[in-house]
């Protein structure tokens, strides 16, 4: 796989992939990676089938320095580690210059170094004349070939400084080759550029240097670093860089998540290993957690609402067809189809909804509950993230259906004795099977107290309940210009021995909205525990009715 793809001219069928996330990835605000973390990270890429990962810049910080030093014991399987650097100082010599002695030192096979391709940056930022510029390019990238490695050399401002003067942009990437560079990587690093214009670059690089590997490093200060990066591909490049989830300075660099399906799905170009493609969700998930960040779930190809349908009309469509408002098979990037229902819902929605938690219900019964949806949604609730309750209200539709136990009264006490702590106590009636039992409990405030009255009346019946916990608790404010008589929207989250389920209450009344949502995941729980719920809902198969 690291063998040199087709040189321009030829038919290209693999285009190397090179990620930056640990490098261009950490320069976005309040992403910082320990070395241990990025070593996670490498061995994640590693399996995946990354060909190239930027681990650092080993002469910017000792961590990064700490980092190659350990990643040398790593046993990878597939990519090689690189290191990245700047070519060399204007007042320095290769053999005196200390960031070229750190990439050396950091004994990886392949070093990067940047350099300046637009004159702007060479004389009004490093203050250099052009040829100064040419020889510390040529020379930089000859000491470290000479010791052994291969380089790749990132052209900084590549595109801006081809549109400003197009010569003197080549003229640059022409010392890199004389310095032996083995890949030439234009970058758009402003992220100005658009799609057409970075084609017609790219094409002009490419007719310039036939015999050269080209690459493109992409940033999305204008949203087009995919766009870019496929372009570029359509030109000639043979690299792409870019990082997971699209980690970077401003507004991040070439998204990899949305680069590699674009390429191999949709222009047919091999980067990655047969069937390797499917773990690209798990993997897009693991690096957002190590970063501690959480994933946006509307990302393209990976996000959990990335294939999710909620209008009617669409879920209706594609019970006769899967493929009628999905662009591609979810599973084909390890993510999965899902049906929201809410106040946009159709009787399908409904109806799906059912068969994902092995319920049924037919369409007159479907109506009548998506009209109660619309209807609660009106006064508050919302059900795209409450999937429990929106079981229960199909479940509650069984003309035979008897519920697992009634609340008949609540009642809650807040207050403060002398200096001590505020306490909360709440009592509740809770009836099952005709026998009415009255408990009392206590918590750090009148959600939690509710929640251990209402375990305590249930747990003696029903000792299940013990391996169900509530795991969040979310609260919005609706409309704020009623001031105390807004209207509160809870949402509770619940753990249990089948997972993570959510349940939903409103109410001007934020203690009232709360038990609406704790009796629905109680009850959610006793009938997921006795069978009547299955939560491994498969997706619409198509041709369903």
């Amino acid at each position: 796989m690291l063998t040199d793809p087709a040189p321009t001219g030829g038919v290209l069928t693999h285009v190397e992939v090179y990620d930056t996330t640990l490098r261009d990835g950490t320069q976005a605000e309040g992403l910082s990676l320990s070395a241990s973390d990025k070593l996670r990270i490498i061995r994640a890429l590693d399996d995946f089938g990354i060909d190239y990962i930027e681990a650092g810049f080993p002469g910017s910080n000792p961590k990064d320095a700490e980092l190659f030093a350990r990643a040398r014991e790593l046993s990878l399987r597939h990519a090689k580690v690189v290191a990245f650097g700047a070519t060399r100082h204007p007042e320095r010599t290769p053999e005196g210059d200390s960031g070229l002695a750190a990439l050396l030192a950091a004994e990886t096979e392949i070093c990067t170094l940047f350099g300046k391709s637009w004159r702007l940056h060479v004389e009004d930022v490093l203050r250099i004349s052009e040829d100064d510029n040419l020889k510390l390019i040529e020379d930089s990238l000859a000491y470290l070939a000479g010791h052994g490695r291969r380089v790749f050399f990132d052209a900084e401002h590549f595109f801006d400084g081809f549109t400003a003067e197009p010569e003197f942009a080549l003229r640059v990437l022409g010392a890199a080759l004389a310095g032996g560079a083995s890949r030439l990587i234009l970058c758009d690093t402003n992220g100005g550029k658009l799609p057409w214009e970075v084609h017609e670059i790219v094409s002009a690089v490419r007719d310039r240097f036939p015999q050269a590997v080209i690459g493109i490093h992409a940033h999305n200060d204008t949203e087009c670093a995919v766009a870019n990066s496929l372009a570029a591909v359509q030109a000639g490049a043979r690299q792409v860089q870019g990082t997971i989830n699209g980690f970077g300075e401003r507004c991040g660099n070439g998204n990899l998540c949305s680069i590699l399906p674009g390429l191999e799905i949709k222009l047919g170009l091999q980067c990655l290993d047969p069937g390797k493609l499917k773990q690209l969700r798990d993997l897009a998930r693991l690096v957002s957690e190590v970063c501690n960040t959480k994933l946006n779930p509307h990302a393209a190809y990976v996000g959990r609402s990335a294939f999710a349908h909620k209008g009617g009309v669409h879920v209706s469509a594609m019970r006769r067809s899967i493929d009628s408002y999905q662009h591609i098979d979810p599973a084909l990037v390890g993510n999965v189809s899902r049906v929201l229902v809410s106040e946009l819902s159709g009787r399908s929605n409904l109806v799906t909804k059912a068969e994902e938690f092995g319920l049924k219900t037919n369409a007159v019964d479907a109506a009548v509950i998506v009209n109660q949806i619309k209807h609660y949604e009106s006064q508050g609730f919302s059900f795209e993230a409450a999937e429990a309750s929106v079981a229960l209200l199909i479940k509650r539709a069984e003309p035979s259906y008897a519920p697992p136990f009634k609340l008949t009264d609540f009642q809650v006490t807040v207050g403060e004795r002398g200096t001590a702590e505020p306490f909360s106590e709440a009592t509740v009636r809770v009836e099952v099977d005709g026998e009415l039992m009255h408990t009392a409990g206590s918590g750090n405030g009148p959600v939690s107290a509710l929640d251990q009255a209402l375990r305590k009346a249930l747990g003696i019946r029903y000792p299940q309940l013990s391996a169900v916990t509530l795991s969040g608790y979310k609260v919005r404010i609706l409309n704020e210009d009623a001031a105390t008589g807004a209207i509160t929207r809870v949402l509770i989250a619940h753990d249990g021995p089948s997972g993570t389920f959510s349940t939903v209450g409103a109410s001007t009344n934020i203690i009232a909205a709360s038990l609406l949502a704790l009796i629905d995941g109680l009850e959610f729980a006793l009938l997921t525990a006795r069978g009547d719920f299955h939560t491994d809902p498969p997706v619409a198969a198509q041709g369903a009715p």
